[in-house]
């Protein structure tokens, strides 16, 4: 049985499961945290404790303020899971989200974290990439004449056209308005935070951290991963949103089954 909350610094969450250790599910930028809809669906049936699926700050139905830097997720994150005991909290990032998972990672907000498991993060971003993202932050919002059009979007910027149904509730999560007037649910402002290495924000974490991906992820590859995990594995048959089309592999991967 799922439940929403809110938390203190305004995060949109979704849980589940009862007792024993927690795990926390910090989706990609752009996404939100309906994309953990098949993973959650296998923690509810073998995961032995809680789980958490939140949306980012700037994402879904969280709260629409910066600032959106890395620290400030993490703040947000630590401050979420800030009744928890010491080593009993597995973070789970996807992308985006397994940066902010090792930040968490590092101990530096307060909770100390049992495990980070972070996949599909892009390591290494050039110079253009950096400066597209910098743009993308600094224009308003689109707005789109029909909920079609905005969902069409919304299932693009976050790599999983293709992947959803237009017509589910996973993708009608990543829109909000009315008549004429749609938008996706994002705050454009979130990719301001791209610029920091996240070679060197990975090797922070205190937690032990592990590295995987999709086989076929064109935003990362098994060596630049190895450099920082030489255990670094990646997921048959899935690109980057493995959490999508692999999610039993990707359970495995978080619960060192596999």
């Amino acid at each position: 049985m799922t439940r929403e909350l809110v938390s203190g610094h305004g995060l949109s969450v979704t849980q589940g499961g009862s007792g024993g250790p927690l795990v926390v599910l910090l989706h990609g930028l752009g996404a939100n945290r309906a994309v953990w809809q098949p993973m959650t669906a296998i923690a509810e049936k073998h995961w032995p404790g809680r789980w958490l699926a939140p949306d980012l700050r700037g994402h879904g139905r969280s709260l629409h303020q910066g600032p959106y830097g890395y620290a400030s997720h993490a703040a947000d994150i630590a401050d979420l899971i800030a009744n928890e005991p010491d080593g009993s909290v597995t973070l789970v990032g996807h992308s985006f989200g397994g940066v902010v998972a090792a930040l968490v990672g590092t101990g530096w907000f307060g909770p100390k974290i049992a495990k980070v498991a972070a996949f599909g993060v892009k390591i290494v971003w050039s110079a253009e990439e950096k400066t597209k993202a910098q743009e993308l932050a600094l224009r308003p919002a689109r707005v789109f004449a029909s909920r079609t059009e905005a969902i069409d979007r919304f299932l693009k910027t976050s790599g999983l056209f293709g992947l959803v149904d237009p017509a589910s509730d996973t993708a009608a999560s990543g829109v909000t308005g009315s008549d004429n007037q749609w938008q996706v649910a994002v705050d454009p402002r979130v990719y301001g935070a791209v610029g920091p290495s996240i070679e060197q924000i990975l090797r922070l974490s205190s937690a032990p951290l592990r590295l995987a991906a999709g086989e076929s992820d064109p935003m990362v590859t098994l060596d630049q991963m190895r450099r920082v995990d030489p255990a670094a594995r990646t997921f048959a048959g899935a690109a980057h949103n493995a959490h999508w089309q692999a999610p039993a592999q990707v359970w495995d991967f978080v619960t060192g089954q596999n």
